[in-house]
């Protein structure tokens, strides 16, 4: 889904990853907690995520600002999560900040 976001400025943390192929025990339970812990985090403005059949994701979470960012990065339950991708549910991710000067919207679903 769309996150109904903020005027700008914001932040967008944007986290393209390549999942490892085999199993992947407990990953589908720690996404889940992991978009649920990132919305009880002060800051925080919404998350958007899709992954294609071949494994390739992309997650932007949106974000008040710098700070709301890098405290979601310190948060012990997400840096044990993010440890255990390192180790066993990603064959490679790329991590980029970016700061949202400008937004639009297209037309709403209703109004087709």
């Amino acid at each position: 889904r769309l996150s109904a976001t903020t005027t700008p400025p914001y932040v967008a943390g944007i986290f393209s990853s390549q999942r490892t192929n085999g199993d992947a025990i407990g990953y589908d339970e720690a996404a889940r907690r992991m978009f649920d812990l990132a919305a009880q985090q002060p800051g925080y403005l919404g998350m958007e995520s899709t992954r294609d059949a071949d494994g390739f994701g992309i997650t932007v979470s949106y974000w008040e600002n710098e700070e709301a960012i890098a405290a979601w990065k310190r948060n012990a339950e997400h840096a044990a999560v993010r440890q255990r991708g390192r180790l066993e549910w990603y064959e490679h991710f790329e991590i980029r900040v970016a700061k949202i000067e400008r937004a639009s919207a297209g037309p709403r679903a209703d109004r087709r």
